[in-house]
């Protein structure tokens, strides 16, 4: 197993007002990268399609030492570097040409029977692969705390464009929620220094969901719940730092 390698140039409108790239742009380009490497090995979409599977992310890990700008050129490398009985863990690390890590990440991907929707093992329902047994970082991905007393609390409306081809709300779209439901002054001064994201259940379009959000200095723990149901769709917490 090698590392599977790919390049981005950064363009506009994957760009914020600072000419950052867009925290969405960021999973997105994980995403990306995920299902390309997993295609290339006969693992990834088309295959999960034709055998009623399909890959679901279950948690996140990101350490930020800063986000790439306008008209960079990154080089996103990606891996899995360890299989379980009912998942598999992915690595990323987005570099500079120079070398410079930007951001490592990894992921833990649970793989489900898609009309069931129910976990099943790897090994019986995949082809065999080898897996690279190197972490970008050292990661549990720990069960995050309950928000006790929300401090700020924000409503979306699921839209069309927020669903993917699983027909649920795309896991990059629940950090882009978190990172909103902040004080605005907040989030114009500060950017994401490290994201967790615990995902717990689907949504779909045309529910609302509403994100509470408790600040502790610069550390934002938030829920994501339906308003359809009540159901705890996500838990995350970001580490921010000062622009």
């Amino acid at each position: 197993m090698e590392k599977f390698s790919k390049q981005y140039a950064l363009r506009t409108y994957e760009c914020d007002k600072n000419n950052n790239l867009r925290l969405i742009a960021l999973m997105n380009i994980l995403q990306d990268m995920a299902d390309s490497h997993a295609t290339s090995l006969g693992l990834g979409l088309e295959f999960c399609l034709k055998h009623g599977l399909a890959w679901v992310g279950s948690a996140y890990h990101l350490q930020i030492n800063r986000l790439p700008v306008l008209h960079e050129t990154i080089t996103v490398e990606t891996w899995p570097c360890e299989q379980r009985l009912l998942g598999a863990v992915r690595e990323f690390m987005i570099k500079m040409a120079t070398g410079e890590t930007l951001i490592k990440a990894s992921s833990l991907w649970i793989l489900i029977d898609f009309a069931r929707k129910r976990p099943v093992s790897l090994r019986e329902h995949l082809p065999q692969y080898t897996i690279l047994p190197e972490h970008a970082f050292e990661s549990d991905f720990a069960k995050l705390p309950e928000v006790e007393i929300p401090d700020y609390v924000k409503r979306f409306a699921v839209r069309f464009d927020d669903i993917d081809v699983n027909n649920h709300v795309n896991n990059a779209v629940y950090p882009l929620w978190a990172s909103e439901a902040v004080p605005p002054e907040m989030r114009l001064n500060h950017t994401p220094m490290e994201i967790e994201i615990n995902f717990k259940k689907e949504c779909r379009f045309g529910e609302e969901v509403e994100v509470s959000t408790q600040t502790a200095g610069n550390t934002t723990l938030h829920s994501i719940k339906s308003l359809t149901d009540g159901r705890e769709l996500a838990r995350l917490r970001f580490h921010w730092k000062q622009i």
